[in-house]
C-alpha cells in the first residue's frame, strides 16, 4: 500500500474503532415507549436504580433534621425491566399506563411526576422539601394501581452540597 493511501485510510480505521469502542454504551438506551399494563420496570433517580444521589441546595454546616430544596438538573425516569429477579424491580399490574414517582422524605404525599414512557427523565422539582443529608427512598407508582402492581423502588442519598 502506498504512503499516500495509508495516510487517508487512517482516519477511516480510527473512526471504526472509536465507532467499535463506543458501541457497548448505547446498549442502555431506550427509545421512548409508552407505560403499559403487565411490565416490569426499574426506577431511576439521576440515572442511577439502586444508590443514587440528590444533590440538596444545602450549603454550609447542615444541623440534623435540617430540610431544603433539590438543585436543578436532577431527573427521575424509568426502564422496561426483563424480571422481577432484582432487587427494587416494579410491576405495572392490569391497568397501569404511568408511573408516579413519590419521594418518601418529601413534606407533601403527592407525587410530584408523573411518567408516561420508559426513557423519557422528567427533572426533579427544585420545590420539594427533603432532607438536607441522608438517606431515602424514592416509590416508583403504577398509575392507576391495580392488586398485581407494585412499586419500584430507588434508595437515594441526600447530599448538602459544601
Amino acid at each position: 500500500m502506498s504512503w499516500k493511501l495509508s495516510a487517508r485510510l487512517l482516519p477511516l480505521a480510527a473512526a471504526v474503532v472509536l465507532a467499535g469502542a463506543s458501541a457497548p454504551a448505547f446498549a442502555d438506551v431506550v427509545d421512548p415507549a409508552p407505560i403499559g399494563p403487565n411490565q416490569y420496570f426499574s426506577g431511576l433517580v439521576n440515572g442511577q436504580s439502586t444508590s443514587a444521589i440528590i444533590r440538596m441546595a444545602c450549603f454550609g454546616p447542615v444541623r440534623p433534621g435540617q430540610t431544603g430544596h433539590p438543585m436543578a438538573g436532577q431527573t427521575a425516569g424509568v426502564r422496561p425491566a426483563p424480571s422481577s429477579s432484582t432487587s427494587g424491580v416494579g410491576y405495572t399490574g392490569s391497568a397501569a399506563t404511568a408511573i408516579g414517582v413519590a419521594f418518601r422524605n418529601a413534606s407533601s404525599a403527592t407525587p410530584p411526576i408523573v411518567l408516561r414512557y420508559y426513557g423519557v427523565a422528567a427533572e426533579i422539582p427544585t420545590t420539594l422539601t427533603l432532607p438536607c443529608y441522608g438517606s431515602g427512598v424514592v416509590e416508583f407508582l403504577p398509575t392507576p394501581s391495580s392488586p398485581t402492581a407494585h412499586p419500584a423502588t430507588v434508595t437515594v442519598n441526600f447530599v448538602g452540597q459544601p
